[in-house]
């Protein structure tokens, strides 16, 4: 009997130490070091409410905003994963032109970035590439009854290089370019 309580002794210290201990030393630290990162890297709007994560993408659909890269789980950040089908799968091929479609069209002088028609392999990649933010700001510009100029102006102050190593060109951060743009340029009211 004293073994059986000399082992229940042990593995409580050995999940007390493992997993409280080493749970609160990693968060403590964190807290410390990035306390950003180690909340969620949260963004808020204008008036602090907080609206997303700038880690993971949301879906946006209205004209006024600029969509983000298609996503295979919905944009559900419980069920990150892709699509799982084949390149030659009719279903992508179908997709992608829904998507093209719902952009306006490409054109041979006017290609559609793959990012736009093409899902991250998460399915929640909060960016799209600088070409990606500029094929939309026609549409964008056109919905919020502004200027493209205007409008590619915000996109170019929000657009960052990540490094080549990563990625070649810039990457926009959609949720923050879509909040850059309510403050620069306010979407229509809408009266019924």
């Amino acid at each position: 009997m004293s073994d059986f309580i000399s082992g229940l002794r042990v593995a409580a210290a050995t999940m007390a130490i493992c997993v409280a201990g080493y749970t609160a030393l990693i968060l403590g630290f964190a807290q410390v070091a990035t306390p950003a990162t180690a909340n969620g890297s949260l963004v808020s709007n204008a008036e602090g409410e907080v609206v997303g994560s700038r880690l993971i993408a949301q879906a946006f659909t209205s004209p006024e905003y600029f969509w983000p890269r298609p996503s295979a789980v919905d944009y559900d950040a419980a069920g990150a994963g892709g699509s799982n089908l084949s390149p030659a799968n009719p279903e992508l091929t179908e997709r992608a032109e829904a998507l093209i479609s719902a952009h306006g069209g490409a054109t041979e002088e006017r290609p559609i970035p793959a990012d736009l028609v093409t899902a991250s392999g998460a399915g929640l990649d909060p960016h799209i590439s600088l070409e990606g933010a500029l094929f939309q700001a026609e549409r964008v510009a056109t919905a919020r009854g502004g200027e493209v100029g205007a409008v590619a102006s915000i996109i170019r102050n929000v657009a960052y290089a990540p490094g080549a190593f990563f990625t070649e060109g810039h990457i926009v951060n959609v949720l923050e370019l879509n909040l850059a743009l309510d403050a620069g340029l306010a979407a229509p009211t809408v009266t019924e």
